[in-house]
């Protein structure tokens, strides 16, 4: 049988990697897509870095159109990020009737309900294993593996480089300027961290398995995201006292009112499997009413890991490149026209538990006026410690743990608690799952 020619939009970290995996297993492969799958062209920006990797065996063009535009490439991978030329490529290559394989999230978070639309008009697949948590196969499991199950909710360590800087500041006492640092050296974090430490992009690839998961629409405007950066050694190690670890995590929930999509540090009991992921780890817990809780655990980034999601993605287009495209694994996984319009809820609305700390001045009433302020609210409190003040000072750490109430109610209470006379500064809040429903 004809092998499948693939063209890359890309051929750095990914693109060297899928080149190595696909070279390396080229006869497991065949085997299981029943037919041959073969790099013929790559578009680069280095044209002698790029010959020295891939040799004399593809033909390498700096014109990524020229990939695109080409009639014997049959899928086209595109891993070059970012969201304008990815786009505008990705859209030409399926109007020229080419499938997809991508490893781009933010592509698809902010433009994938324009992408699959396009490709289900012309009958092409666009496939996205690789954009979400590199080598472990969520995308799979959420369409194909769970699909007997209505999820219930999905929360996950999803990027590595704030996993890293977490881990780092528990486990050794540091900063966080001074781990960001550390990671940046390790290559760990980008020279611009932004997307990594604010949030951004685990909430791009928790739109993605949030739009899988519960059928609905790519929304990534709707989501809320706050990063670590504001975290200190201080909160790490309270929350371990409380038996707690705090992780960035994107969590993704159906409720009554709507869906939660919502991006933040996150206070998780120390005995749950994830609470015990480290370094550039990546985890995702999913909850379907049928199978109870599942977690994926793996490698998040880095070449191979994110290349073997590149290859399954394409030997299942392989598999089902002569497939009736009315048979296919929708790209959402449910049909196009059955997905919902449940509303996204805003941060106001989102039901979770708390953890609060503030400085107080060590005199008398101050816990009485803070269990008045949390009473009115109906916020009730499930753990509270006050910590000693240090000798010569005259304010004292209050660290109180409240059970689930809807975040506008602690909103509310923040606001009157920091208004006290006896208070100084602001309150910190971390959110709290326990991921255990």
């Amino acid at each position: 049988m004809k092998p499948i020619n693939v063209g890359l939009l890309g051929l750095g970290t990914v693109g060297g990697g899928t080149l190595t995996v696909l070279r390396r297993n080229a006869s497991e492969i065949t085997r299981r897509a029943g037919r041959e799958i073969r790099v013929t062209m790559a578009a680069v920006r280095d044209l002698e870095k790029a010959r020295k990797l891939a040799g004399n065996e593809l033909e390498i063009v700096t014109d990524p159109f020229e990939v695109v535009n080409n009639p014997d490439i049959d899928i086209v991978v595109e891993l070059i990020g970012g969201y304008t030329l990815s786009k505008e490529l990705v859209l030409k290559a399926i109007a020229n009737g080419k499938h997809v394989v991508t490893a781009n999230k933010a592509l698809l978070a902010l433009h994938g309900n324009e992408i699959f639309k396009a490709a289900q008009d012309k009958g092409v697949m666009v496939a996205f294993e690789a954009a979400v948590a590199g080598g472990i196969p969520i995308i799979k499991a959420l369409r194909e593996g769970l699909t007997a199950n209505r999820i219930e909710w999905i929360a996950g360590i999803i990027n590595g480089t704030t996993n890293f800087i977490l881990s780092e500041m528990r486990d050794k006492g540091l900063s966080f300027d001074t781990v960001l640092k550390q990671a940046q050296e390790l290559g760990y974090a980008e020279a611009d961290p932004t997307f990594d430490i604010e949030g951004i992009d685990a909430a791009h690839k928790l739109m993605i398995m949030s739009a899988i998961g519960f059928g609905i629409p790519m929304q990534f405007d709707k989501a809320y995201t706050e990063g670590i950066s504001k975290l200190t050694r201080e909160d790490i190690q309270y929350a371990e006292e409380l038996g707690y670890r705090i992780k960035l995590l994107g969590i993704t929930k159906r409720t009554p009112n709507g869906i939660e999509l919502r991006v933040h540090p996150t206070l998780i009991p120390t005995k749950r499997l994830i609470a015990n992921v480290e370094g550039v780890m990546n985890a995702v817990l999913v909850k379907g009413d049928a199978v109870g809780a599942t977690m994926y655990y793996g490698r998040g980034a880095g070449a191979e890991p994110t290349a073997s999601a590149v290859v399954a993605d394409l030997v299942d287009v392989t598999r089902m490149h002569t497939a009736d495209p009315e048979h296919r694994v929708p790209h959402l996984a449910f049909q196009p026209d059955a997905l919902s319009d449940t509303p996204i809820l805003p941060i106001s609305e989102v039901r979770t538990s708390y953890y609060l700390r503030m400085r107080a001045f060590d005199k008398p009433g101050v816990l009485a006026d803070l269990t008045r302020i949390l009473a009115d609210l109906e916020i009730s409190i499930d753990a509270m410690i006050q910590k000693e003040p240090s000798e010569g000072e005259e304010q004292v750490n209050i660290i109180m743990l409240t059970h689930e109430t809807v975040e506008k109610n602690i909103d509310q209470a923040i606001a009157k608690i920091e208004a006290l006379s006896t208070i100084a500064g602001k309150v910190t809040r971390i959110r709290l799952e326990e991921l255990e429903k």
